[in-house]
């Protein structure tokens, strides 16, 4: 998937459309999800690394006992992508399913 950037107009209103992110450093989007249980938190993580391995497009990752943080940019066009969000739409599925 060729990865072209969502014009900088765009940004904040395609992103505020999404459930919770952020956006920040105007390349990225940011979300923390929190879970009742660490190990619920761990087993989100496990579902997110095969989905992003799959795909070949991998966040950031911060485990913070029962919270976990996601971060998304695209580093091949230096900034926010199509894939991006829908990789944010994605992961809010996963948690979701699994909280």
């Amino acid at each position: 998937m060729e990865e072209k950037l969502i014009p900088q107009e765009e940004k904040e209103r395609r992103v505020s459309q999404l459930n919770g992110w952020k956006l920040t450093d105007e390349k990225f989007i940011v979300k923390r999800y929190r879970f009742q249980e660490f190990l619920t938190g761990v087993q989100f993580v496990n579902h997110i690394a095969e989905y992003s391995e799959d795909i070949q497009h991998h966040p950031f990752i911060s485990i913070d006992y029962k919270m976990v943080t996601l971060k998304l940019t695209s580093w091949n066009a230096k900034g926010l992508t199509e894939l991006d969000l829908s990789c944010a739409e994605r992961y809010d599925e996963l948690y979701d399913s699994i909280k």
